[in-house]
């Protein structure tokens, strides 16, 4: 399936969903997590979600990151530079939704990405090798390939592996990805 054709059914699959399937799906992603070997590491990075566009609810798995006294990065977009700063979330962190919807820190101690072990990665659709679908601007590829050579990149899905999609060289492979029914791993 080309990007374009999955970009557009998987953002369709997304705007029907319920806030009660969200929250429910949310969850089940959340506990799926906890069954990936990816909790040895100090410093994970999470997405907040974009709610207008309904993402999966990031919030069950802030509250097992803070249960396993992680240190907790999230990011701020820069849609000029096309890059995201990265920003510690600590409990005084202020946070303001921006005009795009996404909710960012207002300012903060910031984080370089070679130090981060794990990043939770929104995205539309992945395939059966860990390749993801995501908006179509590559603020997430940019980023993962400033990370270090051993981060995990872990994708949140609501939906199972589509078909291979095509790739591009820039495009960044996923380790894992976690969908309400189970979590997939990649080599």
């Amino acid at each position: 399936m080309d990007k374009k054709s999955a970009r557009k059914k998987h953002k369709e699959l997304r705007t029907n969903l319920t806030e009660q399937q969200i929250e429910d799906a949310s969850l089940k992603i959340a506990n799926n997590c906890l069954q990936l070997p990816i909790w040895e590491h100090t410093n994970y990075h999470i997405f907040l979600p974009i709610e207008k566009h309904h993402e999966v609810d990031t919030n069950y798995l802030l509250h097992i990151l803070h249960g396993k006294d992680k240190t907790i990065i999230v990011s701020k977009s820069d849609f000029k530079t096309m890059e995201m700063k990265h920003y510690l979330l600590q409990e005084n962190t202020a946070l303001k939704v921006s005009k795009f919807g996404i909710p960012e820190p207002v300012s903060g101690i910031k984080i370089h990405p070679k130090v981060i072990d794990v990043v939770f990665v929104p995205l539309l659709a992945f395939d059966t090798k860990g390749n993801r679908i995501g908006y179509g601007k590559g603020f997430y590829d940019r980023f993962l390939s400033q990370c270090n050579k051993n981060a995990l990149f872990v994708g949140l899905s609501f939906f199972e592996a589509d078909a291979i999609f095509e790739t591009e060289e820039t495009d960044i492979p996923l380790h894992h990805v976690a969908t309400p029914k189970k979590g997939y791993s990649f080599s």
